[in-house]
Protein backbone atom coordinates (compact mmCIF):
# COMPACT_ATOMS: atom_id res chain seq x y z
CA UNK A 1 0.00 0.00 0.00
CA UNK A 2 2.67 2.31 0.99
CA UNK A 3 4.90 1.30 -2.01
CA UNK A 4 1.59 2.25 -4.19
CA UNK A 5 0.91 5.67 -2.69
CA UNK A 6 4.98 6.45 -3.19
CA UNK A 7 4.61 5.54 -6.88
CA UNK A 8 1.59 7.97 -7.09
CA UNK A 9 3.55 10.64 -5.59
CA UNK A 10 6.23 10.39 -8.01
CA UNK A 11 4.42 10.24 -10.98
CA UNK A 12 2.11 13.17 -10.04
CA UNK A 13 5.47 15.49 -9.94
CA UNK A 14 6.84 14.00 -12.76
CA UNK A 15 4.27 15.80 -14.80
CA UNK A 16 4.96 19.18 -13.04
CA UNK A 17 8.67 18.82 -14.84
CA UNK A 18 7.83 17.81 -18.18
CA UNK A 19 10.53 16.70 -20.60
CA UNK A 20 12.81 17.35 -18.09
CA UNK A 21 15.31 14.24 -18.26
CA UNK A 22 14.62 14.68 -21.87
CA UNK A 23 16.16 18.03 -21.82
CA UNK A 24 18.81 17.15 -19.48
CA UNK A 25 19.06 14.40 -22.63
CA UNK A 26 19.72 16.99 -25.27
CA UNK A 27 22.79 18.74 -24.01
CA UNK A 28 25.76 16.97 -24.32
CA UNK A 29 28.38 16.58 -21.16
CA UNK A 30 31.80 17.57 -21.38
CA UNK A 31 32.75 13.99 -21.66
CA UNK A 32 31.48 13.55 -25.19
CA UNK A 33 33.10 16.77 -26.02
CA UNK A 34 36.88 17.18 -27.13
CA UNK A 35 38.71 19.81 -24.67
CA UNK A 36 37.24 22.70 -26.11
CA UNK A 37 40.36 25.46 -27.53
CA UNK A 38 40.26 29.37 -26.67
CA UNK A 39 39.21 31.44 -29.21
CA UNK A 40 40.75 35.09 -29.65
CA UNK A 41 44.13 36.28 -28.11
CA UNK A 42 44.29 38.62 -25.29
CA UNK A 43 45.06 41.83 -27.51
CA UNK A 44 42.28 41.95 -29.27
CA UNK A 45 40.39 45.03 -29.32
CA UNK A 46 36.05 44.27 -29.59
CA UNK A 47 34.48 45.54 -33.16
CA UNK A 48 30.60 46.43 -32.41
CA UNK A 49 27.64 47.04 -34.56
CA UNK A 50 28.58 50.49 -36.64
CA UNK A 51 32.12 49.82 -36.89
CA UNK A 52 33.06 48.51 -39.95
CA UNK A 53 31.80 50.35 -42.97
CA UNK A 54 28.97 48.56 -45.14
CA UNK A 55 29.35 45.92 -47.31
CA UNK A 56 30.31 42.27 -47.73
CA UNK A 57 33.50 40.37 -46.38
CA UNK A 58 35.21 37.40 -46.08
CA UNK A 59 36.50 37.08 -42.78
CA UNK A 60 38.68 35.09 -40.89
CA UNK A 61 36.72 32.85 -37.82
CA UNK A 62 37.98 30.74 -35.37
CA UNK A 63 35.94 27.95 -33.37
CA UNK A 64 36.38 26.23 -30.32
CA UNK A 65 36.43 22.82 -31.60
CA UNK A 66 37.85 20.91 -34.51
CA UNK A 67 34.24 19.23 -35.04
CA UNK A 68 32.46 22.54 -35.94
CA UNK A 69 34.77 23.08 -39.04
CA UNK A 70 33.33 25.78 -40.85
CA UNK A 71 35.01 26.27 -44.36
CA UNK A 72 33.98 29.75 -45.31
CA UNK A 73 32.24 33.25 -43.27
CA UNK A 74 30.98 36.10 -45.11
CA UNK A 75 30.46 38.73 -42.72
CA UNK A 76 27.50 41.26 -44.11
CA UNK A 77 27.15 45.02 -43.21
CA UNK A 78 24.33 47.05 -43.72
CA UNK A 79 23.46 50.37 -42.26
CA UNK A 80 25.95 49.37 -39.60
CA UNK A 81 24.62 46.00 -38.70
CA UNK A 82 26.40 43.14 -38.86
CA UNK A 83 25.34 39.35 -39.93
CA UNK A 84 27.35 36.71 -41.22
CA UNK A 85 26.82 33.11 -43.44
CA UNK A 86 28.96 30.75 -42.18
CA UNK A 87 28.90 27.32 -44.91
CA UNK A 88 29.70 24.18 -42.97
CA UNK A 89 32.75 21.45 -43.44
CA UNK A 90 30.05 18.79 -43.42
CA UNK A 91 26.62 18.41 -42.83
CA UNK A 92 26.26 16.91 -39.10
CA UNK A 93 24.32 19.93 -37.73
CA UNK A 94 20.60 20.84 -38.33
CA UNK A 95 20.59 23.55 -36.56
CA UNK A 96 22.07 26.24 -34.52
CA UNK A 97 21.51 28.65 -31.50
CA UNK A 98 23.12 31.56 -30.41
CA UNK A 99 23.64 30.67 -26.36
CA UNK A 100 25.05 27.69 -24.33
CA UNK A 101 23.42 24.17 -24.81
CA UNK A 102 21.38 24.47 -22.11
CA UNK A 103 19.91 27.19 -23.45
CA UNK A 104 19.18 25.51 -26.40
CA UNK A 105 17.67 22.91 -24.98
CA UNK A 106 15.30 24.85 -22.97
CA UNK A 107 13.80 27.44 -25.99
CA UNK A 108 10.96 25.54 -27.18
CA UNK A 109 12.63 26.11 -30.86
CA UNK A 110 12.78 29.89 -30.29
CA UNK A 111 15.79 31.12 -31.37
CA UNK A 112 16.84 28.31 -33.33
CA UNK A 113 18.88 28.93 -36.93
CA UNK A 114 17.91 26.31 -39.85
CA UNK A 115 20.38 26.73 -42.65
CA UNK A 116 19.64 27.75 -45.73
CA UNK A 117 19.80 25.46 -49.12
CA UNK A 118 23.46 26.30 -50.15
CA UNK A 119 23.40 23.75 -53.13
CA UNK A 120 24.53 21.16 -50.99
CA UNK A 121 26.33 23.26 -48.94
CA UNK A 122 24.83 23.96 -44.99
CA UNK A 123 24.67 27.40 -44.70
CA UNK A 124 23.50 28.96 -41.28
CA UNK A 125 22.55 32.69 -41.96
CA UNK A 126 23.62 34.63 -38.12
CA UNK A 127 23.02 38.05 -36.32
CA UNK A 128 26.79 39.48 -34.84
CA UNK A 129 27.05 41.08 -32.13
CA UNK A 130 30.58 41.80 -32.61
CA UNK A 131 33.90 41.29 -33.89
CA UNK A 132 36.99 40.28 -32.10
CA UNK A 133 34.70 38.93 -28.92
CA UNK A 134 33.76 35.41 -28.38
CA UNK A 135 30.06 34.14 -28.74
CA UNK A 136 28.30 31.26 -27.43
CA UNK A 137 26.78 29.28 -30.02
CA UNK A 138 25.23 25.84 -29.40
CA UNK A 139 25.23 22.98 -32.28
CA UNK A 140 22.53 20.31 -32.94
CA UNK A 141 24.08 17.14 -33.67
CA UNK A 142 21.92 14.98 -36.01
CA UNK A 143 23.78 11.96 -35.64
CA UNK A 144 23.61 12.34 -31.56
CA UNK A 145 20.44 14.59 -31.11
CA UNK A 146 22.03 16.84 -28.71
CA UNK A 147 23.41 20.10 -28.32
CA UNK A 148 26.81 20.45 -28.47
CA UNK A 149 28.48 23.86 -26.58
CA UNK A 150 30.85 26.39 -29.26
CA UNK A 151 31.82 29.47 -29.45
CA UNK A 152 32.98 31.31 -32.06
CA UNK A 153 34.91 34.43 -32.87
CA UNK A 154 35.30 36.59 -36.23
CA UNK A 155 38.89 38.03 -36.60
CA UNK A 156 38.76 41.70 -36.95
CA UNK A 157 41.98 42.00 -38.05
CA UNK A 158 41.40 40.13 -41.54
CA UNK A 159 38.89 42.68 -42.78
CA UNK A 160 40.54 45.82 -44.93
CA UNK A 161 41.90 48.27 -42.80
CA UNK A 162 40.04 51.42 -44.48
CA UNK A 163 36.75 49.90 -43.65
CA UNK A 164 37.20 49.56 -39.91
CA UNK A 165 36.50 52.46 -37.89
CA UNK A 166 38.15 51.54 -34.55
CA UNK A 167 41.65 49.44 -34.04
CA UNK A 168 40.98 45.47 -34.05
CA UNK A 169 44.07 45.21 -32.36
CA UNK A 170 47.00 46.51 -29.73
CA UNK A 171 49.93 45.86 -30.94
CA UNK A 172 53.16 46.07 -28.74
CA UNK A 173 55.06 48.94 -30.16
CA UNK A 174 58.77 47.95 -31.46
CA UNK A 175 60.33 50.71 -30.37
CA UNK A 176 62.67 51.25 -27.35
CA UNK A 177 61.54 53.42 -24.47
CA UNK A 178 61.50 57.22 -24.95
CA UNK A 179 60.06 59.92 -26.72
CA UNK A 180 60.45 60.17 -30.90
CA UNK A 181 59.15 62.18 -33.56
CA UNK A 182 57.71 59.78 -36.04
CA UNK A 183 56.22 60.62 -39.63
CA UNK A 184 52.48 60.43 -39.82
CA UNK A 185 50.15 60.28 -42.79
CA UNK A 186 46.30 61.65 -42.58
CA UNK A 187 43.71 60.37 -44.47
CA UNK A 188 39.98 60.37 -44.48
CA UNK A 189 37.78 63.65 -44.23
CA UNK A 190 37.25 65.79 -46.66
CA UNK A 191 41.24 66.57 -47.47
CA UNK A 192 41.54 70.21 -45.93
CA UNK A 193 42.16 69.46 -42.47
CA UNK A 194 45.99 68.47 -41.78
CA UNK A 195 47.97 67.20 -39.11
CA UNK A 196 51.57 68.20 -38.23
CA UNK A 197 54.36 65.70 -39.07
CA UNK A 198 56.83 64.75 -37.77
CA UNK A 199 54.40 63.61 -34.91
CA UNK A 200 56.03 63.64 -30.91
CA UNK A 201 55.44 60.02 -30.18
CA UNK A 202 56.59 58.55 -26.23
CA UNK A 203 56.88 54.89 -25.88
CA UNK A 204 57.02 53.16 -22.51
CA UNK A 205 56.70 49.41 -21.50
CA UNK A 206 55.51 48.63 -25.46
CA UNK A 207 52.72 51.09 -25.98
CA UNK A 208 52.77 54.44 -26.98
CA UNK A 209 50.82 57.89 -26.49
CA UNK A 210 50.95 60.32 -29.79
CA UNK A 211 50.42 64.13 -29.68
CA UNK A 212 48.85 64.94 -32.84
CA UNK A 213 48.41 68.85 -33.42
CA UNK A 214 46.09 69.75 -36.18
CA UNK A 215 45.96 72.85 -38.99
CA UNK A 216 43.34 74.28 -37.02
CA UNK A 217 41.72 75.33 -33.52
CA UNK A 218 38.33 73.76 -34.70
CA UNK A 219 38.61 70.49 -33.05
CA UNK A 220 37.05 70.40 -29.26
CA UNK A 221 37.78 66.25 -29.41
CA UNK A 222 38.78 62.95 -30.81
CA UNK A 223 37.99 59.48 -30.32
CA UNK A 224 40.30 56.22 -31.04
CA UNK A 225 38.00 52.78 -30.14
CA UNK A 226 35.33 54.74 -28.37
CA UNK A 227 37.64 56.65 -26.00
CA UNK A 228 37.44 60.31 -25.90
CA UNK A 229 40.53 62.64 -25.85
CA UNK A 230 39.75 66.32 -24.90
CA UNK A 231 41.42 69.24 -26.79
CA UNK A 232 44.55 70.73 -24.87
CA UNK A 233 43.08 74.30 -23.55
CA UNK A 234 46.41 75.82 -22.67
CA UNK A 235 47.79 75.21 -25.72
CA UNK A 236 44.20 76.94 -27.61
CA UNK A 237 44.35 79.84 -24.90
CA UNK A 238 47.57 80.80 -26.17
CA UNK A 239 46.29 80.85 -29.42
CA UNK A 240 47.39 77.69 -30.98
CA UNK A 241 46.02 75.02 -32.89
CA UNK A 242 44.03 71.96 -31.69
CA UNK A 243 46.36 69.34 -30.08
CA UNK A 244 45.30 66.10 -28.61
CA UNK A 245 47.46 62.59 -26.70
CA UNK A 246 46.04 59.87 -28.47
CA UNK A 247 47.05 56.09 -27.88
CA UNK A 248 48.82 54.45 -30.94
CA UNK A 249 47.71 50.82 -31.19
CA UNK A 250 50.22 49.76 -34.19
CA UNK A 251 52.67 51.30 -36.42
CA UNK A 252 52.90 51.06 -40.24
CA UNK A 253 49.13 50.64 -40.48
CA UNK A 254 46.15 52.92 -40.43
CA UNK A 255 44.58 53.27 -37.18
CA UNK A 256 41.07 54.83 -37.33
CA UNK A 257 40.17 58.08 -35.47
CA UNK A 258 37.51 60.61 -35.11
CA UNK A 259 37.42 63.93 -34.37
CA UNK A 260 34.71 66.61 -33.60
CA UNK A 261 34.94 69.61 -35.38
CA UNK A 262 33.42 73.07 -34.16
CA UNK A 263 33.52 74.73 -37.64
CA UNK A 264 30.87 73.65 -38.98
CA UNK A 265 27.22 75.37 -38.05
CA UNK A 266 26.76 72.04 -35.87
CA UNK A 267 29.16 70.14 -34.53
CA UNK A 268 30.19 67.19 -36.35
CA UNK A 269 32.58 63.94 -36.16
CA UNK A 270 34.52 63.25 -38.58
CA UNK A 271 36.19 59.95 -39.42
CA UNK A 272 40.26 60.12 -40.28
CA UNK A 273 42.95 57.12 -40.30
CA UNK A 274 46.44 58.24 -39.17
CA UNK A 275 49.20 56.17 -39.76
CA UNK A 276 52.78 56.60 -38.20
CA UNK A 277 56.22 55.23 -40.22
CA UNK A 278 58.44 53.44 -37.92
CA UNK A 279 61.63 53.46 -40.18
CA UNK A 280 60.98 57.12 -39.81
CA UNK A 281 61.20 57.13 -35.97
CA UNK A 282 63.68 59.30 -34.62
CA UNK A 283 64.57 59.30 -30.79
CA UNK A 284 65.06 62.54 -28.94
CA UNK A 285 65.69 64.14 -25.75
CA UNK A 286 63.64 66.85 -25.67
CA UNK A 287 60.41 66.70 -23.30
CA UNK A 288 57.02 66.55 -24.44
Amino acid sequence: MRKSIFLAIILHFSFLIPNSSLLIAQVASSSEMLAPSKVGTDDMLPVLEGDVLDGDYEVELESSSSMFRIEKAVLHVKDGVMSASLTMGGKGYSKLFLGTAEAASESNGQGEILPNDGEGAVIFEIPVSALNSSIDCAAFSKKKAKWYDRQILFDASSLPEEKLLVSPKIEKINLKDGRYFVEAALTGGSGKAKITSPVKVSVKDGKAFAVIEWSSPNFDYMKANHERYDVDTKILDKGGNSTFTIPVYALDKKIPVIADTVAMSKAHEIQYWIQFESKSAKKTKKKF
